[in-house]
Parts: C-alpha cells; sequence; structure tokens
C-alpha cells in the first residue's frame, strides 16, 4: 500500500515536490512526474482527429500535465475499437494529429501516441451507447473489410463473435502496421509512443492460455505467447527515434482465473526493458467476461501495487495509474519509490486543471508561473484581493 502524507500537507523550504521535478527519459526532458492517460473518445472522423480531439486533449495541456497521451489509436482499420476511434493507419491521418502536436508543443507539454489494436475485442459501441459487442452486421455497414482478429478462434465473452485466428502473414501484417502507425506519429511531430497490451485486446489476447491457445511458436508456453508483443516492440523501437521514449502499457494481471498474472508481466517486462521500452504502464484486467469472476478490488490506488512490484522485479521504469486521486497521494507513491510517473485519467476529465492545482496545495506559487500565461498573470492579481476578502470575511 502506498504511504500517505496527511490532507493538505505542504513540502517546506525550497525542497520541490518530487511530483513536479523533472524526469528525463531518453531526449525528452519531462517538466513534472503528471501524465495524461489515454481515454477513449469515439470522435473521430474516418480515423481522423476532430476539433473535439483538439479541445479535449489540449485542455489537459494548458492544465498543466508533463506528457499528454492520445486516446488507444488503431494501427489498421480493423483495429478499431469502436466506428469513430481515431487511426494512424493512413497517411492523411497525419496532418490533423499534427495541430494537436504543435499546439502541445507550443505551450511546452510533451504529447504521446497510444498504438493499439483492438484484435478480437474490435467494434463496439460507446459507453455512453451501452458499450456492447456490434453485430458483424453492423461492423459490415461500417467497413465491408472489418472483421474481429485473435489468436485463437475463441471469442472475447456472451456478444461476441468469433474471431479469424491470425495465420503467419496476418501476423506478420500486424506487426508492420504497428511499424507503420509509428512513422506516421513520428512525422505527426509525437515526442512519444506507447504500444497498448492491454485490457484484452489484440497483443493481451496473445499473452494469456484463455485465449491464446495455438500450437506454433506464437502459442504454448509463455515464451511463445509474448512472441508477438516482442516482435511488436523490438519492430517499433527499431523505427521510432533512438532519442524518443517507448512506453508499454500491459494488464499486470487480466482478471480472468488462471490467466496472466503478476509473475508473467514481471518476466514480459524485463524482455520490454531489453528491447528498447522505457517504461511500464502498469494497468489491469479487460481479458473476457470473465474479469468479473476474479476482480482487482478498486479503492485508492489500487494498480500501484502493480508498478511498485514491476520496478522492483524488472528493474525498469513505471507509470501508475488508477484512483490516484490526492496531490498527496501521488506525492507519496513517488517518495516510497512505487513508480517513475503518475498518470491520470478520470480524475482529469473532473478536473483538467489537477496538475496545476496539485502544485499551489504541495508547493504554492504566488506568482503562479507554472500556468499559462495567459491565465497566470491574471490569477497572481487575482490572489492578494482574494486573500484579504477572505480574512475580512471571517474576522
Amino acid at each position: 500500500m502506498a504511504v500517505s502524507l496527511p490532507r493538505g500537507t505542504a513540502m517546506t523550504g525550497h525542497e520541490l515536490p518530487l511530483l513536479f521535478q523533472p524526469l528525463s527519459l531518453r531526449s525528452l526532458r519531462l517538466k513534472n512526474r503528471i501524465v495524461i492517460s489515454p481515454m477513449m473518445q469515439h470522435a473521430a472522423d474516418n480515423g481522423a482527429a476532430t476539433t473535439w480531439h483538439l479541445v479535449h486533449l489540449g485542455k489537459f495541456v494548458l492544465g498543466g500535465a508533463a506528457l499528454v497521451f492520445t486516446e488507444s489509436t488503431a494501427v489498421a482499420p480493423e483495429g478499431r475499437i469502436g466506428k469513430a476511434d481515431l487511426g494512424l493507419w493512413s497517411d492523411a491521418h497525419v496532418a490533423p494529429l499534427k495541430e494537436i502536436v504543435d499546439f502541445a508543443h507550443q505551450q511546452g507539454a510533451a504529447i504521446g501516441v497510444q498504438l493499439g489494436h483492438a484484435g478480437r475485442k474490435a467494434g463496439s459501441y460507446p459507453l455512453w451507447e451501452g458499450g456492447a459487442a456490434l453485430t458483424l452486421e453492423e461492423m459490415a455497414q461500417v467497413d465491408p473489410t472489418w472483421q474481429r482478429y485473435g489468436p485463437s478462434a475463441i471469442p472475447a465473452g456472451p456478444g461476441w463473435s468469433t474471431p479469424i485466428e491470425m495465420d503467419h502473414a496476418a501476423i506478420r501484417q500486424v506487426v508492420q502496421d504497428f511499424v507503420s502507425a509509428a512513422q506516421r506519429a513520428e512525422r505527426a511531430g509525437f515526442d512519444a509512443v506507447e504500444l497498448h497490451f492491454g485490457h484484452g485486446y489484440l497483443v493481451a489476447s496473445f499473452l494469456s492460455p484463455h485465449s491464446n491457445q495455438r500450437t506454433d511458436e506464437f502459442g504454448g508456453s509463455r515464451t511463445g505467447r509474448m512472441a508477438l508483443a516482442l516482435q511488436i516492440a523490438t519492430a517499433v523501437r527499431a523505427t521510432w527515434p533512438a532519442a524518443k521514449p517507448l512506453f508499454c502499457r500491459i494488464s499486470t494481471v487480466d482478471g480472468s482465473i488462471g490467466g496472466w498474472d503478476v509473475e508473467d508481466s514481471v518476466a514480459l517486462a524485463h524482455e520490454l526493458k531489453l528491447v528498447g521500452v522505457d517504461v511500464i504502464d502498469c494497468s489491469s484486467g479487460g481479458l473476457t467476461e470473465q474479469t468479473r469472476a476474479l476482480p482487482v478490488p478498486r479503492g485508492l490506488g489500487f494498480q500501484v501495487g502493480f508498478a511498485e512490484r514491476i520496478r522492483s522485479e524488472a528493474a525498469v521504469m513505471t507509470q501508475a495509474v488508477g484512483m490516484i486521486v490526492e496531490p498527496e497521494q501521488a506525492e507519496a507513491i513517488l517518495q516510497a519509490g512505487q513508480a517513475d510517473l503518475i498518470a491520470l485519467g478520470r480524475e482529469a476529465l473532473f478536473d483538467p486543471y489537477w496538475p496545476l492545482h496539485a502544485r499551489e496545495t504541495l508547493a504554492p506559487d504566488p506568482a503562479f508561473s507554472d500556468w499559462p500565461m495567459r491565465h497566470g498573470v491574471w490569477l497572481a492579481k487575482r490572489q492578494p484581493a482574494l486573500q484579504k476578502a477572505l480574512a475580512e470575511r471571517f474576522e
């Protein structure tokens, strides 16, 4: 469990909280340790980013996070989670994303793209429309070539169609799809790439003994089931600039009984580090409906222990995510050496300015110098009058 500072406790003296100390990842220097997690928006136009994405991601940039990730961005049209997902399977997708990247850089933030392939979980409604799987007929209405693929012909759960079992040609193609998407990400100017190997999507389905029942070199033992993940990571690292970091999100435990577990993730993280992955983003769950039979209790910081164990046993940098809601909690995680980065998702939706508010909590700056210039100057001007008015109110 993470230790915690009492609520409202600020750092004293001139010591800058660890949460706000810079961190270097290869040649990328992050201004603090706060990252915005990928969050599906289902707002793209045939894979292309829209003004929704500019505003959605732009508010986190203005909010003070050091690194902002796009939602999971499909490396192939058949790899879309939903019909309105972001994509990087076409050169036409580069320019709309570059506009967002340029805005982030103008504000002094770094921005990354999460690359993924939904695999056998391709084709679902957004959460606000129920989140159920699309029928094959509904998928064909969007794109006649849209199909579900997996390591074996095993559905993701009730309501999901049986995926097409991938042959070696299809596996080679998906590795190339990740490489091509990474090359387009570089042309768009992204600072980091994260490979999505979690939540039951394509690569996660290869990792699990429940969804992968192959008998070739991509199945069987844990080594075989890790082969696709390592081939993708190796190939992307070879094409992604050496100066830029490579992240990887995993489901540290997939939630299924007798499935992928922490020991497996430690082994995978060790191998990913050897092929050039810099940060392991430690999430959990998502493999099948059976996840409900072995849930990870969702308390505060419920996945921090995964980040701590992988960081310790695989000797690789980790990113903690999941119900991290208070500045003191985030700082305590870093101070205890449980993770190197703190990722926010839904908490950032609730408060896009969470990083800047956290700075005011842990190390107040009367000049508001960390805020965007067009905001900070007015807040600094407001502060003395506000303090005076509050003092008079409580006299």
